[in-house]
């Protein structure tokens, strides 16, 4: 398998439990990586916890926790919400670990020896939240207090030795490389930001602290501990097992393919680890894609704000396919997106135990019923047929295209015409007054099962479970998901079993008093 794809998601901060911001990301990146496993990739998946910097350290004397032991119990729930969430991830990192540790004082070394970092001392404004520094003009006064302007989280004075990174040297090489590779960072509004920031002018970065003591240490200098994000960014090559460049990990997935991100993390991502690669020479990853946030009310869902959606309330009220397709449907993908129980339930009833469960039901009854349960053998497509089926032939290169290029909005909504041209064509072909006509009734039927199980098999990496499910009627598994199969009219084995299956959605009876 020589196709190679490699999707990250944000490390997550777990100072709190996780919320559905955490979520969004991650069943994102599944979307992805089951898209690509589909469509004959071989894919790594990483995600994990980001477990250094002074909010954690924080976070555990408040809760009179050793820091480590308050990572080792936050950090699980990131994991278990993997598994809640049916995540495909191949890997789980977290930075405490000593494979990521090694790698991150060996990138130091590395970017020592080029002559890219130096002792200074630094003064400035420093947000514990964020883990970020800000500048005067990026930070405003509410309430005699002052925040950031674009987060909203306090920020604090804070004056100290620190080692910094030459990051103003590479500020052409970034101009450079961004013009150079226009598809480094995505969508297009997320790039004008970034390079509108960078031509505004790079200042050195500081990137070690001595005023707390959880994190990596400086190597050679025991008395700073490494910048949470030269530390937390390296992960994404610590997971490959960096700096061993012949490393069968390192060597099939580094450059990575797409770095999913939330916006608020952009420059970072965009910014300081390419810079952090350019001084270290190591390729950069492909594409930083910065994806909106889900919103609470007009809101970015925050501890502090108290304004908090838990996706395992969700899931347990609705289940967890639901929800996948929900946050994949109705957030516009790359803008903000808000969240709301009516239009969940709308998503639920219309689309999925409608437009999908409803045709699987209706078509597997009918075959059932006057097809002896089985895959129609004797059939002859007329041109209504054809036109039916040849659209996703006819739309597979179109298709990849626009997942390469993240284009999720046109994903769905392709899924959801085609789920109402497959009831239109049921509905109109009227094989039920077709029963004089065997040959006309089992090509109807053939025709229509086989649009099941081609949206069943692009719907795989919206919501898995009940594609499987769907899937059960022709005793198809998902070793058998092959995404260029949607090619193929005739894939389904004439004169085979078809299985009943259960309901796959229950409609939600909304009160409308």
């Amino acid at each position: 398998m020589d196709k190679k794809f490699y999707i990250t998601t944000p490390i997550y901060y777990p100072s709190a439990k996780p919320h559905m911001g955490h979520a969004y990301s991650s069943i994102i990146a599944d979307f992805f990586a089951r898209f690509k496993r589909i469509d004959g990739f071989q894919v790594h998946f990483l995600t994990g916890t980001d477990e250094h910097g002074l909010k954690i350290q924080r976070s555990a004397e408040k809760e009179n926790f050793d820091p480590k032991q308050f990572c080792d119990q936050i950090s699980e729930t990131f994991r278990n919400l993997s598994k809640t969430l049916n995540l495909t991830n191949t890997d789980f990192i977290r930075t405490t670990e000593d494979r990521h540790k090694k790698t991150v004082q060996y990138l130091w070394n590395e970017l020592l020896k080029n002559d890219d970092i130096y002792l200074s001392k630094y003064s400035g404004w420093y947000s514990v939240s964020d883990e970020a520094f800000y500048t005067e003009d990026e930070i405003e006064e509410i309430d005699d207090n002052k925040r950031s302007i674009s987060s909203k989280s306090f920020v604090e004075w804070i004056e100290e030795e620190s080692y910094f990174f030459r990051l103003s040297k590479w500020e052409k090489p970034l101009l450079e490389y961004y013009d150079n590779h226009p598809e480094f960072i995505s969508p297009l509004s997320r790039k004008n930001e970034v390079v509108s920031f960078v031509k505004g002018g790079l200042k050195d970065l500081s990137v070690s602290r001595k005023s707390f003591s959880w994190g990596i240490k400086v190597p050679n200098d025991k008395d700073h501990v490494i910048y949470v994000w030269l530390d937390a960014l390296t992960n994404y090559i610590s997971a490959l097992n960096y700096p061993d460049k012949n490393d069968k990990l390192y060597k099939d997935f580094w450059p990575a393919s797409i770095h999913l991100i939330g916006k608020d993390i952009l420059r970072f991502h965009a910014v300081y680890w390419p810079a952090f690669l350019l001084a270290a020479k190591i390729e950069l990853p492909l594409k930083v894609y910065g994806h909106g946030w889900i919103l609470s009310g007009d809101e970015k869902m925050s501890k502090s704000k108290g304004n908090i959606l838990d996706p395992i309330e969700i899931i347990k009220k609705y289940g967890l396919d639901p929800l996948r397709y929900y946050l994949i449907k109705e957030v516009s993908f790359g803008n903000d997106g808000n969240i709301s129980q009516e239009r969940l339930e709308d998503c639920i009833n219309s689309d999925l135990a409608n437009n999908f469960g409803n045709l699987c039901q209706r078509v597997t009854a009918f075959a059932i019923k006057n097809c002896d349960s089985l895959v129609p053998k004797d059939i002859e497509f007329q041109n209504d047929d054809l036109i039916i089926l040849n659209k996703y032939k006819d739309n597979l290169e179109k298709i990849r295209k626009k997942i390469d290029n993240q284009d999720i909005n046109f994903y769905i909504e392709y899924i959801v015409n085609s789920l109402f041209e497959a009831n239109k064509y049921f509905n109109d072909q009227e094989p039920w007054k077709k029963k004089d006509d065997l040959n006309r009734l089992n090509t109807i039927v053939y025709t229509t099962l086989e649009i099941v199980r081609k949206i069943s098999f692009l719907l795989f990496p919206i919501i898995p479970e009940s594609s499987l499910k769907a899937l059960k009627i022709f005793d198809l598994s998902e070793n058998d998901i092959m995404l260029s199969t949607i090619e193929n009219n005739e894939f389904l084995t004439k004169g085979n079993k078809i299985n009943k299956i259960d309901i796959l959605f229950k409609k939600i009876e909304k009160n409308n008093d």
